[in-house]
């Protein structure tokens, strides 16, 4: 099972739906691994806090997933370098995925759930 998270952290509760999803699937006992692509990217960016009007930070959320044995995080690098990111600015270890890589990540999952 693959999730997609192509929304930022805060703004809208895409990623964090995202997650509940990804955390779901693991407890009900499917391999899941999670694609950070977009502004998704920004949600593993470390040393956040909540959002704007106190709106929930998604960084507990995160931090749970390896508690559900969810340690195939995958980052597109196209998206990292887009907003100035390298992989050291992440909070979470994570492998990188070039754009030619995506098609055959995309293939090798079902189902795919984006967000």
């Amino acid at each position: 099972m693959l999730v997609m998270l192509r929304h930022s952290p805060h703004g809208s509760s895409w990623l964090r739906e995202g997650l509940d999803v990804a955390l779901v699937g693991a407890a009900l006992g499917r391999k899941v691994h999670v694609l950070f692509l977009g502004d998704g990217v920004q949600a593993l960016i470390a040393g956040q806090t909540s959002g704007p009007l106190g709106q929930k930070g998604t960084h507990p959320t995160l931090d749970m997933l390896e508690m559900y044995d969810i340690d195939t995080l995958l980052v597109d690098g196209e998206s990292l370098a887009q907003r100035g990111l390298t992989i050291d600015d992440l909070q979470l270890p994570v492998s990188l995925v070039d754009a030619a890589s995506l098609p055959r990540v995309l293939a090798e999952h079902s189902p795919i759930y984006s967000f």
